[in-house]
This record gives C-alpha cells, sequence and structure tokens, in this order.
C-alpha cells in the first residue's frame, strides 16, 4: 500500500496502531487488523455500529468482502494526542468505482478504541 501523499511528498509519519490496522485490512488478515483494536472498541462503517471484539471480527471479516478495490493514503492529519483523521482513497467495483473516505481513529493506550468510516 502507497504510505505517501498522492502529489508525491514525503511519506505520512502515522501511529503504527493505524499503519498496522489499514496494512492488515487490505490484506484481510482479520486477526492482526483486531489486535489493533481494544476489547471496548466501536466501529461505525455505513451507518452501522460494531463494539466489542465480537462484532468488530465479524464486520472486519465481510467488510466489503464483495467487492475488490485498492487503497491509497491520501492525507492523515492529528485532530489531538489521541486522535487521528486519516483520508483513504479506494477504487475498485464497487457501486460508484472510486471514493474518498474519512477514518476517524481514536487511539488509548496504543490501540483503537474507536473509529468511525464515511464520505
Amino acid at each position: 500500500m502507497d504510505d505517501t501523499a498522492s502529489s508525491g511528498e514525503a511519506p505520512i509519519d502515522l501511529p503504527d496502531v493505524i499503519r498496522q490496522y489499514q496494512d492488515a485490512h487490505d490484506r484481510h488478515d482479520t486477526e492482526t487488523a483486531l489486535a489493533t483494536f481494544t476489547p471496548a472498541a466501536r466501529v461505525i462503517d455505513e451507518e452501522r455500529e460494531h463494539q466489542g471484539t465480537d462484532e468488530i471480527r465479524h464486520w472486519l471479516e465481510t467488510a466489503a468482502t464483495e467487492f475488490t478495490y485498492t487503497r491509497s493514503l491520501v492525507t492523515a492529519n492529528a485532530l489531538g494526542a489521541q486522535t487521528w483523521l486519516v483520508v483513504n482513497h479506494l477504487e475498485g467495483n464497487f457501486p460508484g468505482g472510486v471514493v474518498d473516505l474519512r477514518y476517524r481513529f481514536q487511539l488509548s493506550g496504543g490501540l483503537i478504541s474507536g473509529l468511525v468510516i464515511a464520505p
């Protein structure tokens, strides 16, 4: 996966846990991706909430499995000491074929405690 800004800038300095989550999710490596979340973490994607290890595992196993796509990191900004807004560009065979998604990560104790994904 390309972790440089699309304009050819230097690599974006993301917290390791966010990079690990994105890389594992790209590889469909559910267990590695799940290990980046706190046990009580909450994920909101497509206006649906998934909370805790079991629900997040199910979400990771089923999210976008019917589509093939590539992800490119566009930007990442720290909104606070434990909050990051990451914009990823996705292209694939899903409806519309292209979208920029905003991933708002909340970190706690070096793990992801919250993730909201929205256009």
